[in-house]
């Protein structure tokens, strides 16, 4: 006898699209009136969109080709599974390049999809939207989220479903290793020089008095998914392991030590960490330290519900109130 369904109807089917920096990643989820989701399909691939935009201001050539060739296979699953709607969102290397508008016409138009470049405050909403969907909302403990991406870092603090504070910070994990990492393995004033610039970035736009808020983080994305993996020795990846493992501080430095002394191609065999996340894992772990430093916080709870989640929901909601709009 199969299971009945655990979502009253009616149910929005959505499909999500989230096309960073240094990945291009698909949710299509079931998502119901009271805000339950039910993830269908999720799929990831690191397309490196955001290649040399920190240098030349410009999408490459061979970036949109390796982001279109994943957007080709995810089409034809949005397109079986009959999709109530279909949305696209892209954030930092998008916002950044001179013919970022080109690439949302072309994404919009050759996949159907509703496609925008979102602002970096509406991404920090909707990423902690995403992030604390299934946390207590009357627990009222002030929460820091954070966001490790290819082309910057979202950190959001709220209670409950709020955020309160948010700031983008022009640090990511593609970004930080173009500027500083030039060999392999980088060197210890390579990893320096990094560290030293997250901290500018945090000393510029953290004011000291939101550092004293948080009491708990919640980390999403690949870095922090990846050292989830990583400290676990899951081969092959396990979202139901990873979501909700608690990474402390003291096991990112000294993972950070491990993944740093390594050559790429050693890099790209540990277990837990996905090949084509090696060449920017040791930049993002050294962002995650300054962050939860910054914070006085003592680690992470890895969360695999993002932005993509965020958005679902978001859009469902929409739907709901306003049924004209397009999907």
């Amino acid at each position: 006898m199969a299971e009945p369904d655990p979502l009253p109807r009616p149910t929005t089917r959505v499909a999500v699209v989230d096309i960073g920096t240094n990945s291009t990643r698909l949710l299509i989820a079931d998502v119901d009136p009271a805000g339950r989701v039910r993830e269908r399909e999720r799929h990831s691939r690191v397309t490196r969109l955001g290649d040399q935009v920190d240098t030349d201001g410009r999408l490459q050539d061979p970036a949109i080709d390796r982001v279109c060739a994943a957007l080709d296979d995810y089409a034809a699953k949005i397109a079986a599974d009959a999709c109530d709607i279909r949305t696209a969102v892209m954030t930092s290397a998008v916002r950044d390049a001179a013919n970022g508008p080109e690439f949302v016409a072309l994404v919009s138009d050759r996949y159907e999809l509703d496609a925008r470049t979102i602002p970096g405050d509406e991404e920090a909403r909707l990423t902690f939207l995403g992030a604390t969907s299934e946390r207590d909302p009357d627990r009222g403990v002030p929460t820091l989220v954070i966001d490790v991406g290819g082309g910057s870092t979202e950190i959001v603090r709220g209670t409950g479903r709020e955020a309160a504070f948010h700031v983008s910070l022009q640090a990511g994990v593609v970004r930080q290793s173009e500027r500083h990492l030039r060999h392999d393995p980088p060197t210890r004033p390579e990893i320096a020089k990094l560290r030293a610039d997250v901290r500018r970035l945090i000393d510029r736009h953290i004011p000291d008095d939101e550092r004293r808020i948080p009491r708990e983080a919640v980390a999403v994305a690949g870095t922090a998914t990846s050292l989830a993996a990583i400290d676990q020795g899951l081969h092959p990846h396990d979202s139901a392991r990873v979501h909700g493992y608690p990474v402390e501080l003291s096991t990112c430095r000294l993972l950070l030590a491990r993944l740093a002394g390594l050559p790429l191609a050693d890099l790209r065999r540990v277990p837990g960490l996905h090949p084509d996340r090696a060449p920017t894992i040791v930049a993002g772990v050294a962002i995650l330290i300054e962050v939860l430093e910054t914070f006085g916080l003592p680690g992470f709870e890895t969360s695999e519900h993002d932005i993509l989640r965020g958005v679902a929901l978001d859009r469902a909601r929409q739907a709901v109130l306003c049924p004209s709009r397009p999907p």
